[in-house]
């Protein structure tokens, strides 16, 4: 009985073996060059992307100046892309189009490279490098190819990577306003970063708010800011208000932006009048001066 449950396992055993020698595994251990190029093409047509992928990788390097080549690594680009590998189709694909310029997949891989970079951009609320170059990328091939069918997808794209760079812009600036009770210099950050918003994004949404806030940031900043700094600043809100109501006269913030703008006015007075005192030599009347004086000047 123990002799027959030995061999039992034994068979068991060498069933698994055979079971899990697949025909594909077969191939890539004993498959010829031609065999494995033929193979790879019909799982791609299949869909087997991860298949496809395995066997266009082995091969790529060994059909380097062959016919065959510059399909397969076309072919070998959108494996990666079909498997939400948009890190490794972007460089795929670009690396095709830049070896392959003249091939009648040129055009296409362009387009794959940029729309695999779109695919790959984060959320709005996450760092925007990659989105930047992805829209870097698709203004490229528009530019490249005005013509091409894939022409106007890429400036819907465009369109909708710009909102994404602009709410998180937006939100960099609402930061910076939000933490400035905890940080007087975030104020500072603030009035750059909406002078910033409003270049960039002039036809925004957000921007009459965010001209509004930019006032704000600018009188408390004044306000917290030393002596020599203070004449400079409320001189600023006093502009940035004007350029406020200018463009959003009838803003549901423009009466909260007027008290800022009357209080600035007050303040400069009072460091006008200052300023005037300083002039006149301590314990003189304005207006008279002494013979003394006279001779020290």
């Amino acid at each position: 009985m123990q002799y027959s449950w030995k061999a039992g396992s034994i068979v068991v055993a060498l069933l698994i073996v055979l079971a899990s020698c697949s025909p594909f595994q077969k191939l890539q251990k004993k498959g010829t060059d031609v065999e494995k190029y033929n193979a790879a093409v019909n799982y791609f047509k299949k869909g087997d992307w991860y298949r496809a992928g395995l066997l266009f990788e082995e091969i790529i390097p060994i059909l380097k100046g062959s016919t065959e080549s510059e399909l397969a690594q076309f072919y070998r680009a959108y494996t990666e892309y079909h498997q939400g590998n948009y890190q490794l189709s972007s460089f795929h694909f670009k690396q095709f189009y830049e070896t392959f310029a003249r091939s009648d997949y040129a055009q296409e891989a362009m387009y794959m490279y940029a729309l695999s970079l779109y695919k790959d951009t984060p959320n709005y609320n996450l760092d925007q490098s990659n989105t930047v170059t992805a829209i870097s990328a698709l203004q490229d091939f528009v530019n490249t190819f005005p013509s091409s069918p894939f022409s106007k997808e890429c400036t819907t794209m465009i369109m909708d990577l710009r909102q994404k760079v602009e709410k998180k812009a937006y939100e960099k600036a609402e930061l910076y306003y939000r933490t400035s009770a905890a940080n007087i210099a975030n104020f500072r950050s603030a009035v750059v970063t909406i002078s910033n918003f409003q270049r960039e994004f002039p036809s925004s949404e957000y921007n009459e708010r965010l001209a509004y806030l930019k006032v704000d940031a600018q009188y408390n900043l004044a306000k917290n800011s030393f002596e020599d700094k203070r004449k400079e600043r409320f001189g600023e809100v006093l502009s940035f208000y004007q350029s406020f109501v200018d463009k959003y006269p009838n803003s549901k913030y423009v009466r909260q932006a007027e008290r800022f703008f009357a209080d600035s006015q007050k303040q400069l007075e009072e460091i006008k009048q200052k300023e005037n005192e300083k002039k006149q030599t301590p314990g003189q009347a304005p207006g008279k001066v002494t013979t003394a004086t006279t001779a020290s000047n």
